[in-house]
């Protein structure tokens, strides 16, 4: 389409009578009262190229040695973080896989793990700062010769943040921390002199899980009755945030049903509450044992049995004097069913932490055994050649098919029905060892889903 050129006839309206154009001048002179010197970055590297006589290339080549020497250039300040301690790192927690970031210690990566749970917000923010300024990708790329940008690290650093900025996220973290023991003192090392020292960290500890804030501190010894028992009161009816949604369970990767993946939820449910139920049981097991070993509940209670056996000596409600041989024998008695009660509980309470260990033993020696009879029945898969036609490479698809066909008939079976089929795949040939595993995939294919398993069919 051609274009075309209209003109239009206007004319532009006269100026204002008596208008004049404006006149621009100077509003001073150029000031010469003040000395002018040369500063600035530019400057400096002119003047080092002068007096040293180099050129752009050898300046700048000097230039890099000296940063280098000097740590990348850092400039060494006066430390306003002291609060957030050392920055010690060792190799295991640099090579963390951003990928698992699960499994990794979100205060040891932003170098907080002697504060945990009482580290503030602040504190996070100023030491999330600094891991950045040291781990940047750039920053290593820049320092290390060909420029590697591994970056593995620095996605650690900011999943860690994202976890720990976020109140909800950093109460889930807390309430599985696994540098936070839950254990607390047994009557063998409890004794009325220690009782204080020895378990108010373990009070402050659990009343962090407390949605009632602030919580009640132990005392001393010098407590009322009243304060005492509005403590204890206080541990007995706590409404505690705690939860464990951070050990929930993912879906098997490859899993798509959503049959499977409510199945999944409903197995993380229940693991939920089991453990919710357990720590709630731990916790009133923790109060009963405080209430048990509190030296002040004795005293509470002999005196009221003191004044029970006064008003009935006494008749009107007078206490009546006790002669000191009499006293001493009372305290006698009071200390030595002190001593067997503690004994008793002593006693018990070894009894059960030999059970806990056996069990934990049991436990540990039951999950080596199934890692070590998955390890075998996948050797055999690649022993076989992943069941491709012998001679032949297969093609990489095919491997990783098998093996995460293999990890969803794992997590479908028992540790036993794992075992029972190490055994019967054990020296066997190609055939029979693909036979035993299509069986047991067509026996876990209800619990996965319909067509999930493809190498395996």
């Amino acid at each position: 389409m051609a274009s075309t050129i209209q003109t239009l006839n206007a004319a532009l309206p006269p100026l204002t009578k008596g208008y004049t154009a404006p006149s621009f001048s100077p509003i001073s002179a150029p000031s010469t009262s003040g000395a002018v010197y040369p500063a600035g970055p530019a400057f400096h590297a002119h003047a080092r190229r002068i007096l040293n006589q180099r050129s752009f290339a050898d300046d700048d080549r000097h230039e890099k040695e000296r940063l280098a020497a000097n740590g990348n250039g850092e400039v060494v300040e006066e430390d306003l973080d002291a609060d957030l301690g050392g920055e010690e790192e060792d190799l295991d927690l640099l090579e963390l896989d951003p990928k698992k970031w699960k499994e990794q210690d979100h205060y040891a990566v932003l170098g907080l793990q002697h504060l945990r749970y009482n580290a503030t917000q602040e504190q996070i923010k100023k030491a999330h700062r600094r891991k950045v300024l040291r781990h940047h990708p750039d920053k290593k790329a820049n320092a290390t010769k060909g420029g590697s940008m591994d970056d593995s690290f620095f996605k650690c650093i900011a999943k860690a943040m994202e976890v720990l900025s976020h109140p909800e996220k950093r109460r889930q973290f807390d309430s599985v921390d696994e540098q936070v023991s839950d254990e607390f003192p047994s009557p063998a090392e409890t004794t009325a002199d220690n009782f204080y020292e020895l378990w108010a960290p373990v009070f402050a500890r659990e009343g962090r899980f407390s949605t009632k804030q602030p919580v009640p501190s132990l005392g001393g010894p010098d407590s009322t009755k009243q304060e005492v028992e509005s403590f204890y009161d206080f541990f007995y009816n706590i409404d505690s945030w705690r939860s464990f949604e951070y050990a929930d369970k993912d879906v098997a990767e490859g899993a798509d049903s959503r049959d499977e993946k409510r199945h999944q939820e409903k197995k993380n449910k229940a693991e939920r509450d089991r453990k919710k139920k357990e720590d709630n049981t731990r916790r009133r097991t923790l109060v009963d044992q405080g209430l048990a070993l509190d030296p002040r509940i004795k005293q509470f209670r002999a005196a009221e049995k003191a004044a029970r056996e006064a008003k009935r000596r006494g008749g009107a409600g007078v206490p009546a004097q006790l002669d000191p041989a009499e006293k001493a024998e009372q305290e006698k008695k009071a200390k030595e069913l002190a001593e067997a009660e503690a004994a008793a509980a002593a006693a018990k309470e070894a009894a059960d932490k030999a059970d806990r260990e056996v069990q934990k033993k049991a436990k540990a020696a039951a999950a080596k055994e199934v890692k070590k009879n998955k390890k075998a029945i996948s050797n055999a898969v690649s022993t076989h050649n992943y069941f491709t036609v012998a001679g032949t490479s297969p093609a990489p698809a095919t491997i990783e098919a098998c093996f995460a066909e293999l990890d969803l008939l794992f997590a479908a079976m028992e540790p036993e029905e794992v075992a029972a089929l190490r055994v019967a795949i054990d020296g066997k040939g190609a055939d029979e060892t693909k036979a035993a595993l299509v069986a047991a995939a067509q026996k876990a294919e209800p619990k996965v889903g319909a067509g999930k398993f493809k190498e395996l069919a």
